[in-house]
Parts: structure tokens; sequence; C-alpha cells
């Protein structure tokens, strides 16, 4: 982002906070993508297996992966023919499944946002074409991983920017597979645009009112992860998808939490999260997120930054890391250090890791 967008969000939550008012006018606020996947409404009145389908705007992952064990392989096939963009998109059903059931959604869509998304080889977790679109993709053997790790992007995300070419490192796609490259064997990424992300420099930036809503839907997909039997994932967030991470922590299953290039995560310390998940956080010297203030009043801005010694978080290095969308790149000790994590063997002593 340009230096002016960065002194327009110093300046501007400074303001709010000395003044209680928001004074922001770049940026749109957002229609929040909630609810079931598309295509509910028939799979909910579809009597094809002679009982009720699991309602996905109600059942539990762990309801949805019970009804999946249930099915006999034809089953399953004759579901995901018939439903396949419910089945791509529901949290608890089989991953292998989902992957078929978006190859098939993918292939129906004319949008050219997508086409790359639909070819040979990619592992798409889940994608909601509706709005800005929503996509999570699989670097790794899923299956078989010891170690997941998820990656929540922040803010101008979506199924257009997702794996987009340039600035390769500040995407989803280009985040998971830099850090899958890293960890190496045994380790499964997953690159997660599944929520409605601020647009430009405006209140749904400085505000948790986007956050809360994905906050929900994460928490949802790592239950999901869970329920078909994979074990709970480390969770890397990104700038904005940081707050996300915040918001979710309490219910959030993950056995670390990774913020980088965070605003803050509306909580005051590791405590406040709430949270059984280690915490680690990373910032370099040359990010511009360090130009926006650490505070929260009226509603506006995030609160306590996640790199300060007061908040408790275990510090990971990122001096040699560029800008705001750096932390990723190859031969950093960003990645390194969130490949060992990603691994399970990172040790820090005295909060900074090693």
């Amino acid at each position: 982002m340009l230096r002016y967008a960065r002194g327009v969000v110093a300046a501007a939550l400074a303001t709010a906070v000395v003044t209680g008012t928001a004074g922001w006018v770049t940026g749109d606020a957002q229609p929040v993508l909630a609810g079931p996947p598309p295509g509910s409404a028939s799979w909910r009145a579809d009597p094809v297996l002679g009982e009720e389908l699991p309602d996905p705007a109600r059942s539990t992952p762990a309801e949805v992966a019970a009804f999946f064990s249930g099915l006999s392989a034809a089953e399953r096939q004759l579901l995901l023919l018939r439903h396949p963009s419910v089945v791509g998109n529901l949290d608890g059903a089989p991953v292998e499944l989902r992957y078929r059931a978006n190859a098939l959604a993918l292939a129906t869509e004319d949008d050219p946002r997508y086409h790359s998304l639909a070819a040979p080889g990619r592992q798409i977790l889940a994608f909601d074409p509706r709005g800005r679109g929503q996509v999570a993709e699989v670097f790794g053997d899923l299956r078989s991983a010891r170690r997941v790790s998820v990656v929540v992007p922040g803010s101008d995300t979506d199924a257009g920017t997702f794996d987009r070419e340039g600035d390769v490192y500040g995407t989803p796609a280009g985040m998971a597979r830099s850090l899958h490259a890293e960890a190496g064997p045994g380790t499964a990424v997953i690159a997660w645009a599944g929520y409605t992300t601020p647009v430009g420099v405006g209140v749904d930036a400085a505000t948790g009112r986007l956050a809360e809503a994905g906050a929900g839907r994460l928490t949802r997909f790592a239950e999901g992860l869970t329920a078909d039997g994979l074990p709970e994932p480390a969770v890397f967030c990104h700038s904005y998808g940081s707050v996300v991470c915040g918001l979710a922590a309490p219910r959030l299953l993950a056995t670390d939490l990774v913020v980088l290039g965070s605003p803050g995560m509306r909580a005051d310390d590791v405590d406040a999260l709430r949270t059984r998940a280690r915490v680690w956080a990373a910032k370099d010297p040359t990010d511009w997120i360090d130009d926006v203030p650490s505070v929260r009043f009226a509603g506006l801005g995030h609160g306590t930054d996640p790199t300060d010694p007061a908040f408790g978080a275990r510090r990971v290095p990122a001096d040699d890391a560029q800008g705001h969308t750096g932390y990723f790149a190859p031969g950093t000790d960003s990645l390194r250090a969130f490949a060992a994590i990603a691994r399970g063997t990172a040790v820090d002593t005295e909060g900074a890791l090693r």
C-alpha cells in the first residue's frame, strides 16, 4: 500500500481516538457473505436417499462427518453429482469428496476469475462464487499429513486475488505454497480465503464487523477438519486476518496462532484471547502496519500490538522480511520460523523463537 494510504490510516484512526468520529472516506463497506453454501435449499429438499440430509445451516461439522461415514461410496458420489456446491463447501464432509465436488463446480463456471482454479491437480477444498468469491486450497497431502497449517489472509483478498501473479507472497495461495515448500514432507498447508475481507482503507479495515463474521466461519472450518479426522492446525494470520483469528481464538481448534503484520487482535494480551494455543507474533521493521496506532476506541482500531512484549506472545524473528507482504518470502528468518512452527518443532526461550 502506498505511503499516502498509510498516512490516511494512521491519521484517521488517531483522529477517531481523539474525537470519537471516524472521518474515513476511502474503501467501500462490504456486504458480508454468510449462511450456508449455495444450493442448500435444493439439498435440504432432496429425497434421493430416502432420509433427511444434514442441514448445512444447522448441522455441526461432527454431525456432517457422522452422516457421510454412514454412506456407501455410491451414495457419496450421487450426492456429489447432484449437489456439488453444497458438498464442496460442507465442513465435516470428507476432504477427498470436497475436492471432486469443487472441481465439478468449477468446471461449469464461466467467470474468468475462476479459470485458473479449475486447472488439473489443484486441490480446492472450498469454492463459493457468490459476491467477490471465496476459496480454500490445499498444498500437500492433507489426509496423510502429520501436521496441518491454515493461512488466513487480510484485506483485499477474494477469489480474484487468491493467486495473482503480482505480490505473490501477499496472496493466500502464495503464502501457503511457500510455507509448505519450506515445512517439507509430512505437512499440509491450506490457504483459506473463506471470509469477506475489507477493501481498501476504510471503516471496514478499522472495525471488527467483518472479522466477527469471519471468526465464525474460520471456527467452523477448523472444526470440519478435526471432524474429518485431521490434526488440529497451526493457524497463520496475516494483517486483518489476525483480527479474525483474535476474535475466533476462544473457540478455535488450533495448536498455534501465528500473527504477522498484525494491526491488533482485539485483545489486550495473550490471556485475553482465552486460547490454549501457543501464540506467536512477527513484524518486520519496514512493515507499514507499524504506522497504524495500536489503540481501540469507540469500535475503531484493534488494540495492542501483538509484538509488544507486554502482549505476551512468543516473538518470531522477521528483521529480514520486507514490507507488509514479505514474511513468507524464501530465505527469510520469518519463513524458516514459520516452517518450524508448522512442523511442530519450534522451541522458544523467554519469548524468542530459536
